[in-house]
């Protein structure tokens, strides 16, 4: 269904953006440290399920309509610049320790929470739909045939890849909050990481070009 040299090119070029840091990893960072370990991945989960949506939604020119559209472009962006505004405010404000969620009563809910953000933050950038309008492309061969199935194949790759790479570096940074817990002056020093990337990603999408 795939040309092979595209495949292994794709690959390389793959790892290379999902090593690369970037907003989502960012995110995730964020969330983890705020969250413990399994809140980072549970994040990490959420971004990875985005990601594949976009990729079905690429797969059968979903994505097309925001080129056509550019209205609907701006709007999705500014949505998510706002959501993610509210989770700036949110970690400003929270004066919990980190991890403190996980390690008492409901850790389940806050896994849950933690992956509904990471999804709803990576489906609100249309930068993301665009990435794979522009990207994905390249390592597909209308030749042949079964282009659908090509765009699938490609996307879900790189969902894997992602969520494997993004999966450790939320794990890791909820490793770290664990250890940090106890510190109250380090948990707010934490939360004020977070809250200041959560902003900056805001004022990125919200400054992206027109």
């Amino acid at each position: 269904m795939v040309d092979t040299t595209l495949y292994a090119a794709f690959l390389v070029a793959a790892f290379a953006l999902c090593i690369t840091p970037g907003p989502d990893m960012m995110f995730i960072v964020a969330i983890g440290g705020r969250g413990g370990p399994f809140t980072g991945v549970m994040a990490a989960l959420g971004v990875a399920c985005a990601m594949l949506v976009h990729t079905v939604a690429a797969a059968f020119g979903l994505s097309a309509l925001f080129l056509a559209l550019p209205t609907l472009y701006h709007v999705l962006r500014w949505v998510g610049a706002a959501y993610l505004s509210y989770l700036a405010v949110k970690a400003f404000r929270d004066r919990s320790l980190p991890g403190e969620d996980e390690a008492d009563g409901e850790p389940g809910a806050v896994r849950r929470r933690a992956f509904w953000r990471g999804a709803v933050t990576n489906l609100l950038n249309p930068k993301v739909i665009l990435f794979n309008v522009s990207f994905l492309p390249q390592f597909v061969d209308p030749g042949l045939g079964h282009v659908a199935v090509q765009f699938l194949v490609l996307g879900v790759t790189i969902v894997v890849m992602g969520f494997a790479v993004d999966g450790t570096i939320g794990l890791l940074a909820g490793r770290l909050s664990v250890v940090l817990r106890r510190s109250h002056r380090v948990a707010r020093g934490l939360n004020i990481f977070s809250g200041t990337v959560f902003a900056g990603l805001a004022v990125r999408l919200a400054a992206a070009p027109k």
